[in-house]
């Protein structure tokens, strides 16, 4: 999906880099939250980033020989607010480009709901960018059970999916859908299966060898649990 993403023109490479952009520009901002930016600074600077990333094509230089793209997307970072000395011209970059569209009033609502943590921005970086990978596979499972009509189901089995089982009833979701106790179960071990895949393939949209998933998806777990 990287490589996509850097070629130079189509349009498969605009709704590649359109993807990454709308994943994981919520842990750019949350990192330059966390660097002293006020609110409206760290909008404008993350806004400014992907529109330097989109403009000057900065995905061509990333080399998956050299380490993993979200280490690669934080040094690029990290170098442009080094470089990034005028609000006015983040603002005027920001304002180029139509592929990221930022919520900042949801973004510093979630940023300010954050536990206080002594990890470092680049350690919470890697906590936003694993959340940001959950909530995208959770995305894409929504959408294919909405599309094959199961939106309801999937609301309700949602809880015991992200490991909540303690306050799902069994009986009263087999009485509310028409089945049995032991059909919820097989849809929810189903579904469990289905998002597995589902995250693998997020996970491996940003590497280049397959055999890579499993280490950076448990390195993604552990940053999680902080």
């Amino acid at each position: 999906m990287i490589l996509e993403a850097g070629q130079t023109s189509g349009s498969r490479a605009d709704a590649a880099l359109a993807e990454l952009c709308r994943t994981y520009w919520y842990p750019v901002y949350a990192f330059a939250r966390r660097k002293g930016c006020q609110p409206a600074d760290a909008k404008d600077l993350t806004q400014a980033f992907f529109a330097h990333l989109i403009e000057t094509n900065l995905l061509q230089k990333a080399n998956p020989k050299k380490g993993r793209f979200r280490s690669f997307l934080l040094g690029c970072f990290r170098l442009f607010m080094a470089s990034e000395n005028k609000r006015a011209q983040a603002q005027k970059r920001g304002g180029e480009s139509s592929m990221v569209l930022l919520d900042i009033h949801e973004a510093e609502l979630r940023f300010l709901q954050e536990p206080v943590s002594t990890a470092s921005p680049e350690e919470l970086f890697d906590r936003h960018w694993a959340m940001a990978t959950f909530d995208a596979s959770f995305a894409r499972l929504e959408s294919e059970m909405r599309a094959s009509n199961r939106a309801e189901l999937y609301q309700e089995l949602l809880p015991s999916l992200r490991g909540d089982d303690a306050e799902l009833g069994y009986a009263e979701l087999a009485r509310r859908f028409g089945t049995t106790e032991a059909a919820v179960k097989v849809s929810i071990h189903r579904l469990r299966l289905r998002f597995r895949e589902i995250l693998h393939g997020v996970v491996g949209q940003t590497l280049n060898d397959p055999a890579d998933v499993k280490p950076e998806l448990s390195h993604l777990l552990a940053a999680m649990r902080g």
